[in-house]
């Protein structure tokens, strides 16, 4: 792969939330990619006091209670540092459908410039895994992720840099950006390409 065809600053994000319908945001992290490196000097994360309680089983999964939650700024404080953050650079998320749903939900003036679903580009990549799960993912692929915050998974930054790992081993199989984007961008999404028409016949 090319990295000098990539955008300058590709945002790996990963949100968590306390479980309920719609969520409220507990955990956003960004990890900017810049030359086909994950550059964790200048990544953004935020931990948030919800609106609504964390439910059990949420907590139990990513691990943040409403007792370590509690002292967090509430999310009106935080919503334009975040936006500010972001930008309108490309965004990258596993199963990204989620990810940019609830961050459009929140920020309803953001919109990136594109977004990549590893899921999607991994569906491509690697044809007739029995899972695409990010933890079959990480499994089959193997990434060193030695360097990953010590929080553990399921946690937004260590998430986010998993999939980052991720994202730089399977853009190994395409020359180009525009390559990759085809395969990794959901119909429907931003940055996802338009469909080629017919030329005219006149």
């Amino acid at each position: 792969m090319n990295f000098q065809s990539w955008p300058h600053r590709v945002l790996v994000v990963d949100v968590e939330g306390n479980g309920t319908t719609p969520p409220d945001l507990v955990e956003i992290a960004a990890l900017p990619v810049r030359a086909g490196q994950p550059d964790t000097s200048t990544a953004g994360a935020w931990l948030i006091c919800p609106e609504r309680p964390v439910t059990a089983r949420a907590a139990s999964i990513h691990g943040l209670t409403n007792e370590f939650l509690a002292d967090k700024p509430a999310w009106t404080e935080l919503a334009d540092q975040v936006h500010d953050f972001i930008g309108k650079d490309w965004i990258c998320a596993h199963h990204a459908h989620v990810d940019y749903r609830e961050l459009s939900r929140h920020l309803p003036t953001w919109e990136p410039a594109g977004v990549i679903d590893t899921l999607r580009l991994a569906k491509a990549t690697y044809k007739g895994l029995p899972s695409y799960t990010l933890d079959a993912l990480l499994k089959h692929v193997g990434p060193n992720l030695s360097q990953a915050p010590r929080v553990g998974r399921h946690r937004a930054t260590y998430d986010a840099y998993a999939t980052a790992q991720l994202l730089l081993a399977m853009a190994g199989h395409y020359e180009t950006w525009d390559q990759l984007i085809a395969a990794a961008v959901p119909p429907g999404l931003p940055g996802a390409p338009e469909p080629e028409t017919d030329p005219t016949l006149w």
